[in-house]
């Protein structure tokens, strides 16, 4: 009687010790993949939400254009051949390597 009294105790602690690596995993998947996609995508709209009037922006498709008018969730740009698109604002990219957007 009293060995079973200690062994299902002893399971308690195996539970709980087998129960710590599964913890840790979490904390470091948050800390390694999580955390720096929320970060980004915070930096990408807070870039988004500083863009103006005559911004140059490239959308994630590659077109090139220049703000012209801004509403709530969308942006007129203008391109080269002088066309107007209208666009989301989550279509701007946030920048291309190895190239800046500046205003105008």
């Amino acid at each position: 009687m009293i060995s079973t009294i200690l062994m299902m105790g002893g399971g308690q602690q195996g539970g709980l010790a087998s129960l710590i690596p599964m913890v840790l995993i979490i904390v470091i998947f948050y800390l390694f993949m999580i955390r720096p996609q929320m970060k980004k995508a915070k930096d990408a709209k807070k870039f988004r939400e500083g863009l103006g009037k005559g911004d140059k922006i490239i959308t994630i498709g590659g077109i090139h254009g220049k703000i012209t008018e801004v509403s709530e969730t969308t942006f007129v740009i203008e391109t080269e051949g002088g066309a107007k698109l209208r666009i989301e604002k989550s279509a701007v990219s946030t920048g291309a390597p190895g190239e800046q957007i500046q205003s105008a």
